[in-house]
């Protein structure tokens, strides 16, 4: 049996990693994004390291689009769909009022509506699937606000909120789903990013951390089982950020986040 993988936005980054990874792990990857190019340099590296696996064209704001290749995917992978990784998304940094309001509008496109595209596509097949997996990039920007990221922030907000709710929802249909989050991440989708929070944290994750914490998070270990993880921060910083806002008060996370954000 082989189990299949369907990643948005695979052409780089964090996408192409994971399916590097899971296609050297015995995975069937299926790898989309509107970068066509680069969708077919990893197609031949899937193949330099032994694995399987089809790549296409997908605009994840387009919900035909996204019901078309999750079909075709579906059939070529001999009727399975294992994990869904939402992973496509946008960054904009800067001053809420600065940024072009076209660019926070596109930004929730990609982010919040390609997210639910991708999910109400897949369940029918993930739901025929034993033990389907939906792992939706979140970030950890989805602890609290982030000043200076603040649209940003809030789709990821929106990530972490339907997570947590088809967590629940799906469960009884044998559907775990997860997010990861991280914090920043050396990738194109940072390039030139300065913020308060870059300058204080840094930009210290690649995307091969993210994608060895997403294979890990789609096999947990048993103590993650039995806990029923469903969020998980990656990276040193991230997990005490997380912690620390399940722990601390609200005024004194409040307090963190606006120094680190040097506002």
């Amino acid at each position: 049996m082989t189990k299949s993988v369907f990643i948005t936005g695979g052409a780089t980054g964090i996408g192409r990693a994971t399916g590097l990874l899971l296609a050297q792990r015995g995975y069937f990857v299926g790898a989309y994004d509107i970068d066509e190019e680069r969708l077919a340099v990893l197609e031949r590296d899937i193949t330099a390291v032994g694995g399987r696996g089809v790549v296409g064209h997908l605009d994840v704001t387009d919900a035909d689009e996204m019901a078309r290749r999750l079909a075709e995917f579906h059939e070529t992978a001999g009727g399975r769909l294992d994990v869904l990784i939402n992973n496509a998304g946008l960054l904009n940094a800067g001053r809420f009022e600065e940024i072009p309001l076209e660019v926070h509008h596109r930004e929730i496109e990609v982010n919040v509506k390609g997210v639910v595209n991708g999910l109400h596509a897949a369940f029918p097949y993930l739901k025929t699937t034993p033990g389907a997996v939906v792992v939706n990039l979140a970030s950890a920007s989805a602890i609290y606000g982030q000043a200076d990221l603040a649209n940003y922030s809030a789709t990821k907000f929106f990530v972490r909120a339907i997570t947590e709710a088809l967590n629940l929802e799906w469960g009884g249909h044998d559907v775990r789903v997860i997010d990861m989050w991280p914090l920043y991440v050396n990738t194109a989708m940072t390039s030139g990013i300065s913020t308060g929070t870059t300058t204080s944290l840094g930009i210290r994750l690649t995307a091969q951390d993210i994608a060895e914490g997403i294979v890990a998070a789609v096999d947990p270990t048993l103590p993650r089982k039995v806990l029923r993880q469903v969020h998980f921060p990656v990276g040193t910083q991230a997990k005490a950020l997380a912690a620390g806002a399940r722990f601390s008060p609200a005024w004194l996370t409040r307090l963190v986040n606006k120094r680190l954000a040097g506002h």
